[in-house]
C-alpha cells in the first residue's frame, strides 16, 4: 500500500466500516473504527433532530477527536499503514446540515481548534452510494434508531459531502461510485476496489465509477 494513512468516508450505510476493515486486513493495517453506538444522543436525535442536533454533533466531535489523537499518536511497529472508517471533518459536514447558523459558527470554532492538532489522511476515500441503496443497506443491518431516517436527510448529507470535498484542493480525495458493485458480497468486486485505492492520485478530487 502506497499510503500510510487512509480514511474511508461516505453517507450512512455506504459501507465505510466494511471497506476499512477489509482494507486493513489486506494490507496489514492498523484499524480505527468509530464508536458511534455509544453516543447517548444518537437515538434521541432521530426522534427530535432540532432539540438534539447540537449536543449530538458536539459529543461526536469530542469522541472522534479523542480517539484519533490517541490512535494516530501511537506508532505500531507491526502494521504497515493505518485505516480509519471516518475522518474528523465529517463532524463539520454533518453539523453544517443539522445546526442553525449560530450553533454552527460556535461548532466551527471548536472544530478548527481540534483539527489543527491532527494529521490529515494521505488518501481520503469517499464511497458514493445512491439514497435508495443506502436505505436498503440501513434496513439490512437492522439498527432500530436508523430505520426511520428519511431520504431527505440522506440527500442533505450527501450534498454536504460533495460541497465540502469539491472545496478541498489540499486533500487527496478519491470519490468512488460503488453503485454498480457489491464489494461485501463479491470478492472480485472487492479486488477492484483495492486496485483502485492502491494507485497514485494528485491532490484534489478524483472520481472513479466502478
Amino acid at each position: 500500500m502506497r499510503y500510510n494513512y487512509i480514511a474511508i468516508e461516505g453517507n450512512i450505510g455506504a459501507g465505510k466500516t466494511s471497506l476499512a476493515t477489509r482494507l486493513a486486513q489486506r494490507y496489514n493495517g492498523k484499524i480505527i473504527l468509530e464508536q458511534f453506538e455509544e453516543n447517548p444522543f444518537l437515538a434521541k436525535f432521530y426522534e427530535d433532530q432540532e432539540k438534539y442536533a447540537f449536543p449530538l454533533e458536539l459529543s461526536f466531535l469530542a469522541d472522534r477527536y479523542q480517539q484519533l489523537r490517541r490512535e494516530l499518536s501511537q506508532q505500531d511497529l507491526f502494521t504497515d499503514c493505518t485505516v480509519s472508517d471516518y475522518f474528523l471533518n465529517k463532524s463539520l459536514i454533518f453539523a453544517r446540515k443539522t445546526l442553525n447558523d449560530d450553533e454552527y459558527h460556535l461548532f466551527r470554532t471548536l472544530f478548527d481548534i481540534m483539527n489543527a492538532n491532527l494529521p490529515r489522511p494521505d488518501l481520503l476515500v469517499h464511497l458514493y452510494v445512491k439514497t435508495s441503496r443506502l436505505q436498503h443497506n440501513i434496513r439490512d443491518r437492522g439498527r432500530d434508531y436508523e430505520q426511520r431516517i428519511p431520504d431527505e436527510y440522506l440527500d442533505k448529507i450527501q450534498e454536504s459531502y460533495f460541497d465540502y470535498l469539491k472545496q478541498q484542493p489540499q486533500l487527496r480525495v478519491l470519490l468512488l461510485d460503488t453503485n454498480a458493485i457489491d464489494f461485501v458480497a463479491y470478492p472480485s468486486h472487492l479486488e477492484r476496489v483495492f486496485e483502485c485505492i492502491d494507485k497514485e492520485y494528485p491532490r484534489g478530487m478524483t472520481s472513479v465509477r466502478l
